[in-house]
């Protein structure tokens, strides 16, 4: 049976992370407060616990869950390079509402879908979801929320969509402004041999805005285009 934890009890934290972690650690599904949106939450390096992750969305593999990571220093171990405007991103916006699509480290072992090399990875606000990527190393966490339903702003939220299919729920109040995260495509920034640098581009609007983004890259991003959408993940 799923328990509820309120995290804004210093006992019931303390409870919920224990069990949080050890679920992770059994290849179970979680759901976590970030700052964004609630998320639903998986060992990134257990392809069965991801495949879990999807099922429970009702979610194929050709929508991957993004990463969720407790250090910047990390996203070097997931990412095949961090070319210097991405540092740039990094140093501005994380921890915070940004997740980044780069190519992913060739050496990993995991299986998160039909990722096309690639990997989202972001590092979250909030000191549960930043204390507990610190217990269990990277997270595939994909907003709270059967697909096609409206992203979970609280755990009551999420346990009406996701019910058992989720071990433990770690609640604290309602999300800060029920806003995503922005994402953006960064891997033509990557290099290989003589490639010119591309641009990046912007593939969900959310909490970073166009504007701020510009601040940081300038030219480095591309012009406003059609295929920039909005859905619900963390």
């Amino acid at each position: 049976m799923s328990t509820i934890f309120d995290c804004r009890d210093e006992a019931q934290l303390l409870a919920g992370m224990r069990h949080a972690r050890q679920a992770i650690g059994r290849g179970e599904l979680i759901v976590m407060p970030t700052d964004t949106v609630y998320g639903v939450a998986a060992d990134a390096f257990s392809p069965a616990a991801v495949q879990r992750l999807l099922d429970a969305k009702g979610r194929g593999r050709d929508q991957p869950p993004p990463v969720l990571i407790g250090t910047k220093e990390t996203l070097a171990a997931l990412a095949e390079s961090v070319p210097e405007p991405v540092q740039r991103l990094v140093d501005a916006f994380w921890p915070g509402g940004l997740t980044i699509v780069l190519p992913a480290q060739p050496s990993l072992v995991w299986d998160l879908g039909e990722t096309l090399g690639t990997v989202a990875v972001r590092m979250p606000e909030g000191h549960v979801a930043l204390e507990l990527l610190a217990e269990t190393g990277p997270l595939a966490v994909s907003s709270a929320n059967l697909t096609g339903q409206d992203a979970a702003i609280s755990a009551h939220d999420a346990e009406q969509m996701l019910g058992e299919s989720v071990a433990v729920y770690l609640a604290d109040g309602m999300s800060k402004d029920g806003i995503a995260s922005t994402i953006v495509d960064a891997t033509s920034l990557v290099r290989h041999g003589d490639e010119e640098p591309g641009v990046v581009r912007i593939l969900r609007h959310g909490v970073v805005t166009r504007e701020q983004l510009h601040e940081v890259l300038g030219d480095l991003l591309e012009p406003e285009e059609e295929h920039e959408h909005q859905d619900g993940d963390s």
